[in-house]
């Protein structure tokens, strides 16, 4: 009987041979990393282990990310923990602030996680990186110290849910939609401590940025990792960028999987998340009409340059509605500065957008973009929960970042076609 893509990774980085679901392993790591939340309480854990240093200078990357730059003075003693300790194990891939970004897109855009990989982070959002084709997963902090100690962890080898998508996207329908719609469907636990493989052909007509943001949300379906195979437009992204060799692993043709799951997407349309769960998916034009405080247009799942463009095409010669705010965050630096070379950033700033360097912060309604009691907030992130964005009585909406723009155009929840052909004037009567 064959293996998953999951498993195939697993086995090969716990001594070979065959492992099945259930099974408790240790596996080699390639590459782990920490932000300025987790790391300290990592740091901390780490040196109660009693080694000298980490296993490898080169495979331990720190980036301060969240409340970075420094928010407050707790804020600033976090980063200062990561920052010594980065000096003192003269570790390679520390990333300061002005060089660092968003972690889950900087990493893959520096060629730190690559196909066949075993890549672990203390952040529940590190399954970003599956879609490379790299086992790739969020740990706590203290399994975070023991990978950083020993280069090994122990798994559980998840079960595996596969999902075929068919067909072509419809318009204006993006990895984010096609995500969105599966949470939907079976619910915010419906792969849990599952692996989320995603293929189809669907997928061909899919940017590396749509499909990063479809592995990304595996964790808000409760999955353990998502992943997709290697084919050549990954290969493509990934061989300019990597920083050492990697061999690409592909499931088996005969592999078992829990459940098959399949859509064909040209019958799909955009959706957004509702208050309060990324579960509660509805189609957009459902949900229409809702007024809107704030949009934000960035995150770990769109803050990449497809996001951008398609935020700017939406908001070229128009402006942001009178009554609303738009925060736009480019994920990285490199990404802040292809945006600028393309004209994006003056698009989004002649509009009345806020264009912020590149942090989580109002992902998680630590700095930036706080959200008021009653305040609704249109958003690219990956949650919704109560209090999430800020005020417990604050909503929010998830979307992908047309939507996201369409919104803060009309000053309410609006599909991408209610805007684009209207002049200016109409849009802003």
């Amino acid at each position: 009987m064959g293996m998953t893509l999951t498993e195939k990774i697993l086995a090969a980085h716990s001594g070979g041979g065959r492992v099945r679901p259930g099974d408790l392993i240790e596996a080699k790591v390639d590459f782990c990393f920490a932000n300025d939340i987790t790391a300290p309480l990592a740091i901390r854990e780490f040196e109660k282990i009693g080694v000298a240093t980490v296993f490898d200078r080169d495979r331990v990357a720190l980036v301060p990310d969240h409340y970075a730059p420094n928010k407050d003075i707790a804020s600033a003693e976090q980063c200062k923990i990561m920052r010594e300790f980065a000096r003192a194990h003269r570790i390679t891939h520390y990333y300061e602030v002005g060089r660092a970004g968003i972690a889950h897109v900087l990493l893959a855009d520096e060629g730190l996680v690559l196909p066949g990989e075993v890549f672990v982070g203390a952040d529940s959002h590190t399954c970003n990186h599956g879609a490379l084709g790299a086992f790739s997963t969020g740990v706590g902090s203290s399994d975070l110290a023991a990978a950083m100690a020993t280069g090994d962890l122990w798994f559980r080898v998840p079960e595996t849910l596969r999902v075929v998508f068919h067909g072509t996207p419809a318009p204006w329908v993006t990895g984010k939609d096609l995500v969105l719609r599966v949470i939907g469907d079976i619910g915010v636990d419906g792969a849990r401590y599952c692996a989320m493989e995603f293929t189809g052909e669907a997928l061909r007509h899919l940017t590396m940025d749509e499909r990063f943001s479809i592995s990304n949300m595996a964790v808000e379906a409760g999955g353990k990792n998502g992943i997709m195979e290697p084919d050549e437009t990954v290969l493509d992204w990934v061989r300019p960028r990597a920083k050492r060799p990697f061999t690409p692993v592909y499931a088996d043709r005969e592999a078992e999987y829990r459940r098959v799951i399949e859509y064909d997407t040209s019958r799909f349309e955009p959706v957004v998340s509702a208050p309060s769960s990324p579960g509660n998916v509805v189609p957009v034009r459902e949900a229409a009409g809702v007024p809107v405080d704030q949009v934000f247009v960035g995150t770990c799942t769109n803050g990449r340059m497809e996001d951008l463009r398609v935020a700017a095409r939406m908001l070229e010669g128009r402006t942001v509605h009178p009554r609303t705010r738009m925060l736009v965050i480019p994920a990285t630096p490199a990404i802040y500065r292809q945006a600028l070379a393309e004209g994006l950033i003056a698009i989004f700033l002649e509009a009345g957008a806020v264009v912020s360097a590149s942090t989580c912060g109002p992902c998680i309604g630590g700095h930036m973009g706080v959200l008021a009691s009653g305040e609704v907030c249109v958003s690219t992130s990956s949650r919704n929960f109560i209090g999430r964005m800020g005020h417990r009585e604050s909503r929010v909406y998830l979307s992908g970042p047309a939507v996201a723009a369409a919104s803060a155009v009309l000053g309410r929840l609006a599909h991408p076609d209610e805007v684009l052909g209207r002049t200016t004037a109409e849009v802003g009567a």
